[in-house]
């Protein structure tokens, strides 16, 4: 018998129940778009770090206090050791910018907001971290000097406090304590999983007095004069830290990080992220798997008595095997095509503020690993048919 002849029977086989081809169709379209969009969505949040931290510069180091080891003692870092960082001893050390951080609830009128990020330092840590002013001006070193409640919001904490309203000039709540906005930073976007908007800034010396005491820095944000100049700027800052918490030996209390390191670090935690993601979708497809054997087997039984028809009248068993195979296969490819489509139309939309990069790769081996399934799947079925005696075959009700 021809492969035409055999499959034009697999298809008569899959219409003649149309509701059970469909269901069974629909759990390899969930599967193989599960695969495309997640694995998309896990690129796409790969894809917005990597833009997230570049947009900070190339020339940037973070430098953030460490737990010391037992028996040891740690020692803070300080404003002090800020600016010690910056001098003849640092050539290649352009800015150090201290940081603090505080929980911040705002309001304005009836409206209350909690900023993710309240910042403060001084007027350098915006150039430091590519931030650039959208409305209004930032603050200057007089304000840190006469530590005056001042702040510059982001843009999503301005969309949140003054919808619709000019907020330069306006008075605003931070944990019940006035501050005047002074500047609205320009949007920087959203990486998923932070907002680079949701923050504001304010002077250090303020910060300090109304929210965080005068206590430890949680990290400084050091500047090198170039991005060549960052390996020696590292060594340079390594140096000046370990002299001043007299550090002897390789456990230091406090760590640096290089943009490049944490890119490094924040890429391998995405990958991680997708990988967890594919396979979770990957259980997707092998369920869709077992339903093509379940619903295969049920065809078999159900077609006993045709099988021993066609095998009495001279059906070879390869003409038998190849028809429950090709309507197997064409469930999983049907399903798959489908499912290819799903996730590309799904991919267009933003999801949980990450926007799915399509990964042509991953489409292609969606599709691949459908026909294969309906292949494997298919095949114990299609086998099971293919062994029937005609006299057996016949004898069945």
């Amino acid at each position: 018998m021809r492969l035409f002849e055999i499959a034009a029977f697999a298809v008569r086989g899959l219409t003649a129940n149309k509701m059970r081809s469909g269901l069974t169709t629909l759990g390899i379209l969930i599967g193989v778009a599960s695969v495309i969009l997640l694995i998309a969505v896990g690129n796409g949040a790969s894809s917005a770090v990597q833009q997230s931290i570049a947009g900070l510069g190339t020339n940037i180091l973070t430098i953030s206090p460490q737990r010391a080891q037992p028996g040891a003692t740690a020692k803070p870092l300080t404003t002090a050791d800020a600016s010690a960082l910056v001098g003849a001893d640092s050539p290649d050390v352009k800015y150090a910018s201290p940081v603090v951080t505080a929980q911040a609830t705002a309001g304005y009128g009836d409206t209350t907001y909690a900023i993710s990020q309240f910042i403060g330092s001084d007027p350098h840590y915006f150039s430091t971290t590519n931030s650039a002013v959208a409305q209004g001006s930032l603050f200057s070193d007089n304000d840190v000097q006469q530590a005056r409640k001042v702040v510059v919001i982001g843009a999503t904490v301005a969309a949140q406090l003054f919808p619709g309203t000019d907020p330069i000039g306006k008075s605003m709540l931070v944990n019940n304590i006035p501050f005047t906005v002074v500047g609205v930073l320009a949007t920087k976007g959203s990486s998923g999983l932070q907002d680079a908007d949701d923050m504001a800034v304010a002077p250090l010396t303020t910060t300090q007095n109304a929210l965080t005491g005068y206590g430890n820095l949680t990290q400084i944000v050091v500047q090198a004069q170039s991005a060549d100049a960052l390996p020696n700027a590292q060594a340079q800052v390594t140096t000046i830290l370990n002299g001043r918490h007299k550090i002897t030996g390789t456990t230091t209390d406090y760590r640096i990080l290089s943009q490049d390191q944490l890119l490094t670090a924040r890429t391998a935690t995405t990958e991680t992220f997708t990988v967890l993601l594919a396979s979770v979708a990957a259980i997707s497809l092998l369920v869709g798997g077992i339903g093509i054997t379940n619903i295969m087997l049920v065809t078999v039984t159900e077609r006993i008595r045709e099988i021993g028809i066609r095998k009495a009248v001279g059906a070879p068993r390869s003409s038998i095997l190849g028809q429950f195979l090709i309507e197997a296969t064409l469930l999983s490819l049907f399903g798959g095509a489908l499912g290819v489509a799903a996730g590309m139309i799904g991919s267009q939309f933003t999801i949980a503020g990450i926007k799915p990069v399509l990964v042509p790769s991953s489409v292609l081996l969606a599709f691949a690993v459908s026909a294969l399934i309906g292949l494997f799947f298919g095949s114990f079925p299609a086998s099971r048919a293919a062994k029937l005696r005609p006299i057996e075959a016949l004898r069945h009700e």
